[in-house]
C-alpha cells in the first residue's frame, strides 16, 4: 500500500514499474495458473441433454394483483475530514396494481394520467443506519449502534402491523402449530453460542435477557449482522445483506397481512421480488424458516413468486444463450449445469448448489417475444437436479412474467421497472441532497 498525498506538500508515492517482474518469473505463480480453468463458453453449451419447460399461453390465470418489492441505498458521507464518517439511507417500494387496469393500458389508443396512477401504488418504507463512526443515541459502539438502529426499524415500520411482528410470526412458525425456541447463533453482547430465545420468554417489546450476561437481546439479533461489522472499518459489509433481508420481510410481511385479513386474496396474487430468491452472509439461516412456511403455503393456501435478476453471472450466461433456448420455453438449472457453464467448479452429488442460501431454484426462461428472464421461483426442497414438480406453480408464475414485460429495458418486467422509478436514489441529486439533510440534522 502506497503512501498518499495529505497536505499537498510532498508527492504521493507511486506504484513501482518493474516490480510485476518478480510475480511473471515465479514458478509457484506460474504452476497455479496452469491449473485455473474458465467456465465453457456459450458455443459449448447444450440443452439437449437438461430438463426443459414448455409455457402455454393458453392456460388459466388465476393472478389477479400484482405485488413487487424492490430497495435501493446510498451510502453517504457526512464528515469528510478525519476521521471520516457515513450514513447509509435505505428506501423500499412495495407496489400494488391488478393486472386488469394493466390489460386495461393495452387495449387504450391513448393513455390517461389517471390510469398510469393506478400502476403507481406505491408504499416506502425508510431506513438509515451508521455506517462508520457514527455512535446511535447512547449506544457504546457502533456495531450495537446498527442493532439499535435495524430494532427500532422494525418495531416502528410499516405502521399498524410491523414488521417485527412478521418476524416472530416467521420465526415461531405461528401460521400453523408454532415453536418454541430459536436458537441464536450468539449473544451479541457477551458472544456466548447457542442462545435459546424462547418464545414465552419474550417481553412484550421483543426482547429477551441472555441467559449467561443478563444483557438485553433484541429479535431482530437473530440476523447475525452484529457479526459482520467491525467498529474500527465501519458496517459496509452488511449493506446490502440488509437490503436484501428487508426486501424478503417485506413480501413476507405482505402475505402475512393477506392471510389475516383476506386469505382467498393469496391465491390470485404474484410476488416479485427484484433479485434472487436467497438470503446472504449472515442471514443466510433465514432460508430454512421462509421455506417452511412456503411449503405450509403450498399445501393449505397457494402462493405464487418470483424473484428476477437484472445481472450477475446468470444473466450474462442467459444472455448468451438466449439463441439456444426456444421461444416459450424454461430451462431449469441443475448442478451440473450450473458448474460446467455458469460457475466454474465441480459441482458436489450431494450439495444442491444454494441449499444453505435460497429457498427456490433457478430457471432461464424465454419468452415468445425473444425476452430472457433469470428467475428464481420457490421449491419444495433443495435437490441436485430439479425437476419441475417441485417448484410452486412454475408455469403460472412464467406466463405472469411474460404478461408483465417491459419494453423500455433489456428483459424488465413493469412492476420492477417502476418500482426501481420511484424509489432509487441517484448519485446525483440524491446523495448531495441527503448528504445535506444528514450533516443538518447530526449538527443538532
Amino acid at each position: 500500500m502506497a503512501y498518499a498525498a495529505k497536505q499537498g506538500r510532498r508527492p504521493p508515492e507511486y506504484a513501482s514499474k518493474s516490480s510485476h517482474g518478480y510475480i511473471v518469473v515465479d514458478p509457484t505463480v506460474e504452476a497455479l495458473l496452469k491449473n485455473c480453468h474458465f467456465p465453457k463458453s456459450a458455443q459449448e453449451v447444450t440443452l439437449t441433454d437438461y430438463e426443459n419447460v414448455k409455457v402455454n399461453d393458453g392456460q388459466d390465470n388465476p393472478i389477479e394483483n400484482i405485488i413487487a418489492v424492490d430497495g435501493s441505498f446510498r451510502e453517504t458521507d457526512v464528515r469528510s475530514e478525519f476521521p471520516s464518517s457515513t450514513l447509509t439511507f435505505f428506501q423500499f417500494g412495495i407496489l400494488f396494481f391488478r393486472r386488469m387496469d394493466l390489460e386495461e393500458l393495452e387495449t387504450q389508443p391513448f393513455i390517461d394520467p389517471g390510469d398510469i396512477a393506478k400502476l403507481n401504488n406505491i408504499q416506502r418504507v425508510k431506513l438509515a443506519f451508521p455506517t462508520k463512526n457514527i455512535i446511535y443515541k447512547d449506544e457504546k459502539t457502533l456495531t450495537h449502534s446498527v442493532r439499535r438502529a435495524l430494532y427500532e426499524f422494525f418495531t416502528t415500520q410499516p405502521s399498524g402491523d410491523t414488521l417485527i411482528e412478521t418476524l416472530r410470526w416467521l420465526l415461531y412458525e405461528e401460521y400453523s402449530t408454532g415453536v418454541e425456541t430459536w436458537q441464536l447463533a450468539n449473544c451479541p453482547q457477551c458472544g456466548r453460542s447457542n442462545v435459546d430465545l424462547n418464545r414465552g420468554e419474550m417481553s412484550d417489546d421483543f426482547t429477551f435477557n441472555c441467559p449467561h450476561c443478563k444483557d438485553q437481546i433484541f429479535l431482530t439479533d437473530v440476523f447475525r449482522l452484529h457479526e459482520a461489522i467491525d467498529d474500527e472499518l465501519g458496517a459496509g459489509g452488511v449493506i446490502s445483506y440488509t437490503m436484501n433481508l428487508i426486501e424478503h420481510l417485506l413480501v413476507l410481511h405482505v402475505i402475512r397481512l393477506i392471510l389475516k385479513t383476506k386469505p382467498d386474496v393469496l391465491k390470485e396474487t404474484l410476488f416479485i421480488k427484484d433479485g434472487p430468491l436467497a438470503f446472504f452472509g449472515q442471514t443466510a439461516n433465514l432460508y430454512k424458516p421462509t421455506r417452511k412456511l412456503l411449503t405450509f403455503l403450498d399445501g393449505n393456501n397457494d402462493i405464487y413468486m418470483v424473484g428476477l435478476e437484472k445481472s450477475g453471472a446468470f444473466v450474462e450466461h442467459a444472455d448468451q444463450i438466449s439463441e439456444k433456448i426456444p421461444p416459450n420455453t424454461a430451462l431449469i438449472l441443475n448442478n451440473e449445469y450450473i458448474y460446467k457453464y455458469i460457475i466454474p467448479g465441480h459441482g458436489d452429488d450431494e450439495s444442491p448448489y444454494g441449499k444453505t442460501t435460497y429457498f427456490g431454484n433457478k430457471v432461464i426462461f424465454k419468452t415468445s417475444e425473444g425476452q430472457v428472464y433469470v428467475a428464481s421461483i420457490p421449491t419444495l426442497r433443495a435437490l441436485v437436479a430439479p425437476k419441475k414438480e417441485i417448484f410452486l406453480n412454475l408455469e403460472t408464475v412464467l406466463l405472469n412474467v411474460k404478461l408483465l414485460r417491459c419494453d423500455m429495458y433489456d428483459s424488465a418486467l413493469i412492476p420492477v421497472a417502476l418500482a426501481n422509478k420511484l424509489i432509487s436514489l441517484s448519485d446525483h441529486p440524491s446523495a448531495t441532497i441527503l448528504e445535506k439533510f444528514a450533516r443538518e440534522h447530526i449538527k443538532k
